[in-house]
């Protein structure tokens, strides 16, 4: 059975991870197409005020404060949405968190706590999901990363985890697949996005984090949520130098390590010290902002993500990144080579 996808004017979506970032501006860009948005998160003074911006701007909006890495506590948000909207046609696993650090400095609770966010707050909504959505049909999205397919340090767990969601969406979609049920499930990978993420993120470095280039705005990534919640996709990545660098690490594992190890660390600090150390790791974050303070040029759409609906476009894109990258890693590799 193929999966039943209603237009957006018609939906009802929940979106945890909802009170900043990509959450935020998915829901903002969401209820401007009639969307009626279920918002989720832990910040209920930030969520309140979201919920009065869209509801004063013409939309349908309604809150529940959620912690994801509690099955119970979605539980009660599918039950709500229900009681308020009377079904669910689609489901955004969104809510994430990062830490900054090498692995063997991080603590065994911090590593655990950001798997429960991470990895089991996606299955938590996933399986609370799954039951409405078979109901009438509609779209499971989980966000993953460009990490999902590769490895980077000073967020290593984080990546870790993204690796996780990733094995667990596609596994999910196939045994609903395999047993008929109407629903689309789909994983985003975004690539580096102008976020609080960095300053949400537990730091144990001492300074400024951010993330990798290239970066793109938040509203990128809300244009696949949409995109995916109306058109059945296995997975779309925001960003054409994500899906460049995944299919660069499957061609050429160790030149991507390589780059990691001379390119990637240096890039995930700013020159100044850490302000907000211990993050939202544990509790809710300075919430509220859908963008972040990356201090370098932020990209305001993705090429390759706007023509992934034309693949001979898809494939031109990257293989003009393609190029770009292989001309910058030829560079990094004089420029450390011995004299």
């Amino acid at each position: 059975m193929s999966a039943k996808l209603k237009p957006l004017s018609e939906q009802v979506m929940v979106i945890t991870g909802a009170s900043s970032g990509i959450g935020l501006a998915t829901a903002r860009t969401a209820a401007k197409s009639g969307v009626s948005v279920v918002l989720v998160a832990r910040n209920e003074d930030a969520l309140r005020e979201i919920e009065q911006e869209i509801i004063s701007a013409g939309g349908e909006a309604m809150y529940v404060v959620a912690d994801v890495s509690f099955r119970s506590d979605l539980e009660q948000v599918a039950r709500a949405a229900v009681d308020r909207f009377g079904r669910i046609d689609s489901w955004v696993n969104n809510a994430g968190l990062s830490i900054w650090g090498k692995l063997e400095e991080v603590s065994e609770d911090d590593h655990r706590r950001l798997f429960d966010v991470n990895f089991w707050g996606v299955v938590n909504g996933s399986l609370v999901a799954a039951p409405y959505l078979k109901r009438q049909g509609g779209a499971l999205i989980n966000l993953g990363s460009e990490v999902s397919d590769v490895a980077i340090p000073i967020q290593g767990m984080y990546a870790a985890s993204k690796h996780a969601v990733k094995g667990f969406t596609d596994a999910l979609r196939i045994e609903l697949e395999e047993e008929g049920a109407p629903i689309s499930v789909t994983l985003v990978k975004p690539a580096s996005i102008d976020t609080p993420f960095p300053q949400h993120a537990k730091n144990y470095t001492g300074k400024a984090p951010k993330l990798p280039p290239p970066v793109y705005q938040p509203e990128a990534v809300a244009k696949a949520i949409l995109h995916a919640a109306t058109h059945p996709t296995r997975d779309i990545f925001v960003g054409g130098a994500g899906k460049m660098v995944s299919t660069l690490n499957k061609l050429v594992p160790r030149i991507v390590d390589w780059v990691n190890e001379k390119v990637i660390i240096k890039e995930h600090f700013q020159d100044k010290p850490a302000e907000h150390r211990q993050g939202a790791l544990y509790q809710a974050g300075d919430d509220g902002r859908v963008r972040g303070d990356y201090p370098g040029h932020v990209r305001r759409r993705s090429m390759y993500t706007t023509a992934v609906r034309h693949p001979v476009a898809a494939s031109l894109c990257l293989a003009a990144a393609g190029v770009a990258m292989a001309a910058a890693i030829n560079v990094e590799m004089h420029k450390n080579e011995s004299p």
